[in-house]
C-alpha cells in the first residue's frame, strides 16, 4: 500500500482556511437554504489564511476551527503566526499551535499588536504561568511575541505592510503581501490606509451579508470599496449564511467573487 504524505507544499499559494462569520455556516439550529445546502462551498468555518511564503508557512489568525482546517488542507507545519485582531473567532484556536514549537525546535513567532498580546496572555494564561516550564513537551503553546504596528516588516522572505482598519469601535489590522491584500473584519477604511490598497492583483475583503451591520461591510458596501480599490480581482470573505455561494457569485460584478473554504490562489 502506497502511503500519501500528510503535508502538501503550498509555497506560492494563499489558502483560505475559513471564510465564515463568527457563527460559522451552517448556523446552529438554522434550516435556511444556505445552511442546508449540499454545495461544499456553503460550509464555512471561521476566518483564517495560510500563505506559502519563500521561507515557510504563515498563518493569519488562529480561528476556533484551526485543527480541522489544517488537517483538511494537509498543512503540517506553521512557521509564524500573524494576527489581525483579538476577537474570539480569530484567536481561540491558538492552543493548536502547541505541536509546531516541537516541530520547529523553538517557540512559534507571534506577530501582533499590543491588544492581541494582552488578550492572548489573559485567555491562555496557563501558557505563561510559572509552572508552565514544568509541563511535558507540547503541554502548552510555546510562543514568542513580536510586536508590530503600521510599519512594513519582513517575514518569511516577503515584505508585509499592515494597514489600519475600523471594525465598529475597534481598531484592527489588514495586511498587504506583495500584490495581495487581506482586509477581513472591517466596516471602515481610514483615508491613510487607501494608498496601501493601490495596484493590487487581489483584494480579499469583508462582506458579511446584504443588510448593513455595525462592524462589518454589507455586500453592497464591499462592492463599492472594491470598485474604489480597483484590484484586478476581489474575493469576499467573512460571509454569513445570508450569502448563498452560487446565487451571490452569479449576481456579482465582473472581477468579484465569493471565496470559499479551501480555495487557493497564487501569490503575486
Amino acid at each position: 500500500m502506497v502511503r500519501t504524505p500528510f503535508s502538501v507544499d503550498v509555497r506560492g499559494e494563499l489558502v483560505f482556511l475559513g471564510t465564515g462569520t463568527s457563527l460559522g455556516v451552517p448556523v446552529i439550529g438554522c434550516d435556511c437554504e444556505t445552511c442546508v445546502s449540499t454545495d461544499p462551498r456553503n460550509f464555512r468555518t471561521r476566518c483564517g489564511l495560510v500563505l506559502g511564503l519563500p521561507e515557510g508557512n504563515l498563518l493569519v489568525d488562529t480561528p476556533p476551527d484551526l485543527w480541522r482546517q489544517l488537517v483538511r488542507e494537509r498543512i503540517g507545519l506553521i512557521h509564524a503566526t500573524l494576527f489581525t485582531h483579538e476577537h474570539a473567532d480569530h484567536l481561540f484556536g491558538l492552543d493548536d499551535l502547541r505541536l509546531f514549537a516541537h516541530y520547529l525546535g523553538r517557540p512559534v513567532p507571534i506577530y501582533c499588536e499590543a491588544a492581541v498580546e494582552a488578550r492572548i496572555r489573559k485567555s491562555f494564561d496557563y501558557a505563561f504561568a510559572p509552572e508552565a516550564a514544568t509541563y511535558h513537551a507540547g503541554g502548552v503553546p510555546q510562543l514568542e511575541f513580536r510586536r508590530i504596528g503600521l510599519e512594513p516588516f519582513e517575514l518569511l522572505g516577503v515584505k508585509v505592510t499592515p494597514l489600519r482598519l475600523r471594525h465598529g469601535r475597534f481598531n484592527v489590522l489588514g495586511f498587504r503581501f506583495g500584490n495581495v491584500a487581506y482586509c477581513t473584519d472591517t466596516n471602515g477604511i481610514p483615508d491613510e490606509s487607501w494608498p496601501v490598497l493601490k495596484d493590487l492583483d487581489v483584494l480579499i475583503l469583508d462582506a458579511l451579508r446584504h443588510k448593513p451591520h455595525p462592524t462589518h461591510f454589507s455586500l453592497d458596501e464591499a462592492i463599492a470599496v472594491a470598485r474604489r480599490a480597483g484590484a484586478k480581482r476581489t474575493l469576499f470573505t467573512h460571509l454569513s449564511h445570508d450569502l448563498e455561494h452560487a446565487a451571490t457569485n452569479a449576481a456579482l460584478p465582473d472581477g468579484m467573487e465569493v471565496a470559499y473554504d479551501g480555495m487557493r490562489i497564487p501569490l503575486t
